[in-house]
């Protein structure tokens, strides 16, 4: 068992312009995530990031370990390249609308994943709830290899 990892320690590392470890970068995001660090240290430590900057090591491990806090949809069911159009969601988010039926019907699947932590603007699940299509569907990966896209929330 690997010994705790304090925030102001891996806050104070950053500061000062090192690269911080994978364990150090696991324990911020894994603070963040399950609410062990507050917000200050949060910003903290990400104002200290955009000071210093990162190493590419720094935002690959960032990227993965963001990534790995949370569920990761199986796409390999979805035939060929898949791709997704980021948006911030519900403020005049109108490219969205056309974007991936278009890019679908070019034979690309656009499987959309969305969330609802992006405050106010609600963000596509939300702001395309009224849908005839249910959410077990979306989460389906038949979804985007029947039609060629779908919005998941």
């Amino acid at each position: 068992m690997q010994p705790p990892v304090f925030p102001q320690a891996i806050i104070a590392r950053k500061r000062d312009g090192h690269a911080l470890t994978s364990a150090e970068i696991a324990a911020f995001v894994r603070g963040a995530v399950q609410g062990d660090w507050t917000d200050y240290q949060i910003a903290a430590l990400l104002m200290a990031i955009f000071l210093r900057g990162m190493t590419p090591e720094e935002t690959s491990c960032l990227t993965e370990t963001m990534m790995r806090s949370g569920v990761v949809a199986d796409l390999s069911g979805v035939p060929g390249v898949k791709v997704d159009k980021h948006s911030t969601g519900g403020v005049g988010d109108k490219v969205s609308l056309v974007l991936a039926p278009l890019v679908a019907a070019c034979g690309v699947p656009v499987p959309m994943i969305s969330g609802r932590g992006l405050g106010h603007t609600g963000a596509r699940s939300t702001s395309w709830r009224p849908s005839p299509v249910s959410a077990s569907a979306c989460r389906s990966t038949s979804t985007p290899r029947s039609s060629g896209a779908s919005v998941w929330p």
